[in-house]
């Protein structure tokens, strides 16, 4: 999966591979191509949404006054830099 790809558009290729699939009548290797294709892009936008819930979680905690800074591994997955508070 292409690490420069965005959520926004890893939803709108899954938008058109379903519609696609819904819409007309593919052979079956290409139905299967496109259907592998989709599974990766839920299995992407999964791991962002994921990573955003953790940063969301870290920011949350900052505010509360639990934690300072938003942890390494945090920061890493979601490919930002590293922040204090």
């Amino acid at each position: 999966m292409d690490s420069e790809l965005s959520f926004k558009d890893a939803m709108e290729e899954l938008e058109k591979i379903t519609n696609s699939l819904e819409g007309t009548e593919l052979e079956l290797e290409k139905s299967l191509e496109l259907f592998e294709r989709g599974v990766e892009l839920i299995k992407y936008c999964q791991r962002k949404l994921d990573t955003a819930e953790s940063r969301v979680d870290v920011l949350v905690d900052s505010l509360e006054g639990g934690i300072e800074a938003i942890p390494e591994e945090v920061e890493e997955e979601a490919g930002g830099e590293k922040t204090t508070g």
